[in-house]
């Protein structure tokens, strides 16, 4: 399991690393302007949909099903119990990119009514959401194609997917002369990216001898079971989205540049917190459902305390970032072109709010896998409309006093609460059972930060000074000074406190073995 979480998180990386460098294009050409929230608008709506009824919640239906199916009854019947899926959800798909395309106007009504006022915005998110939109289609077939890999244990294809979106945008604004606008340009990238995603997909289930597209829908009881599992998490993904479209509502409503401001923000947020938790929750559902399904708990729970061990021990020196030095990182990554002094003190804003909130939002997906490789989708979609709740709720306080960083803020605590929650019912049902090694390692991650909280403050006077010699790479020096002392301290504090608590660093085992660790040893 360690070696896919590393294949995953990897090709992960690579994809964060490529759209960090997409967003940094797309920052300099189009700045905090206009056309730059009228294409993060278009990007926005497609993303939503495809959450909600793609890897969210097709994936903890889907997963669990196939690797029953093909745990119990072999390769034919889990091949089709997925060709049924796949032609179901290519016709549901179609209907839904008619009626968009159909009611665009309708959608942007209700969506981003603040658009109104702004007829340009207004004109040039509507055009862009009509080209982005088929996005939707192509995503959420390659999410079932994913799954079917990922259940067979081949994750590479699938985590390197999301890399052509970044090329393929890079590679339109390379050529956006030939668009009326940059945006365009932009937004026609997102339409051939979900072609040639899905075309990667299907090449590598094709290759592994396990693709199955098309036969006629059947109810039969695999089918029924689906339908069980998918309809709770449609609501419970569809919870997560209300809040992001609640968002996107309201910061249409913001002075131009305020979805800019948000969207930059969240992609430097997204850059770990993505990362570490796609990685954790692509490995660790199909990982668990197949052990619950083989009758081996005791291995499942392993598996995820050593999943959240190594999710919480990688997410700490982010937080410590995007809390403490926010400002840093927004003039080091992004301060050039069209993008100025104000988009970068309003994006550093919004960052520190996300910031608090990492912790919990890269941890979620680790602990929603203790009922969905059980095929319970229920809980987590009730413990998700409760975060929810709170979230817009917050949202519709804080909007007004704190603007964009208070949407930020009240998504933090929405994180918070669903951790929480999950949690708590997990552990009181038993389906969680966390061993004395993952609380060593827990406190020896606390341990570490809080020395990283130090010197991150610490070392802001000699970035500083190294940055005043760096002529125009002021910015960007002072950030990368930073990032290499915020490492090595990060680094050298985690492994001298592992020790402390007893730890092996590399292997996350005891030193010397306790009562409470005999029952479990996981490595990593």
């Amino acid at each position: 399991m360690a070696r896919n979480l590393l294949s995953v998180g990897g090709f992960t990386l690579l994809s964060r690393v490529t759209g960090f460098v997409r967003d940094v294009a797309l920052g300099a050409v189009l700045g905090a302007s206009a056309l730059a929230d009228a294409f993060y608008i278009a990007l926005r709506l497609p993303n939503h949909f495809r959450a909600i009824f793609g890897e969210g919640a097709f994936n903890a239906a889907y997963v669990p099903g196939y690797s029953r199916a093909l745990e119990e009854r072999g390769e034919a019947a889990a091949k089709l119990f997925s060709a049924r899926m796949f032609t179901l959800l290519l016709a549901v798909q179609i209907v839904v990119l008619l009626l968009a395309w159909t009611f665009m106007p309708q959608v942007m009504d209700i969506l981003a009514p603040g658009l109104e006022k702004d007829p340009e915005r207004l004109m040039l998110a509507e055009t862009m959401t009509r080209i982005t939109f088929p996005y939707l289609l192509c995503v959420t077939l390659v999410t079932l194609v994913a799954g079917t890999l990922n259940a067979n244990g081949r994750f590479a294809a699938a985590a390197f997917a999301p890399v052509l979106l970044n090329l393929a945008i890079l590679a339109f604004l390379a050529v956006a002369f030939l668009f009326p606008n940059a945006g365009y340009a932009a937004a026609a990238g997102v339409l051939v990216a979900g072609a040639l995603e899905l075309a990667l997909v299907i090449y590598a289930a094709r290759r592994a001898g396990i693709l199955a597209l098309f036969a006629r829908p059947r109810w039969d009881a695999d089918v029924k079971r689906f339908f069980k599992t998918f309809l709770p998490a449609v609501i419970g993904s569809a919870g997560v989205q209300i809040a992001l479209f609640v968002d996107t509502i309201i910061v249409s409503m913001l002075p131009t540049g305020g979805v800019s401001s948000v969207y930059y923000a969240d992609r430097i947020y997204q850059l770990p917190g993505g990362v570490i938790a796609i990685a954790a929750g692509t490995v660790l559902l199909p990982e668990m459902s197949r052990r619950f399904a083989a009758g081996d708990n005791k291995s499942a729970y392993d598996a995820q305390n050593r999943t959240m061990a190594l999710t919480a021990a990688l997410s700490a020196p982010f937080f410590v970032a995007f809390v403490v030095i926010a400002d840093i990182i927004m003039r080091g990554v992004f301060l050039r072109g069209a993008f100025d002094e104000a988009a970068a003190s309003a994006a550093a804003r919004v960052l520190t709010a996300y910031g608090w909130g990492l912790p919990a939002a890269v941890l979620v997906r680790s602990a929603v896998a203790s009922f969905q490789a059980r095929g319970d989708t229920t809980t987590p979609m009730i413990v998700s409309l409760l975060a929810v709740a709170a979230n817009v709720g917050l949202k519709i306080l804080l909007f007004r006093p704190y603007g964009a960083a208070g949407l930020a803020i009240a998504t933090s605590v929405g994180a918070w609460i669903n951790l929480l929650l999950l949690v708590a019912l997990a552990v009181k049902r038993g389906s969680m059972q966390p061993d004395a090694i993952t609380g060593r390692v827990f406190a020896a991650v606390v341990g570490a930060t809080a020395v990283l909280a130090v010197v991150a403050f610490a070392a802001q006077p000699l970035a500083d000074a190294l940055a005043l010699h760096a002529g125009r790479w002021v910015n960007e020096t002072r950030l990368i000074v930073m990032g290499l002392c915020g490492a090595l301290a990060y680094g050298l504090a985690l492994v001298a406190a592992l020790y402390a608590v007893g730890v092996r660093p590399g292997r996350l085992r005891p030193l010397r073995r306790t009562a409470a660790d005999k029952a479990s040893a996981p490595e990593l």
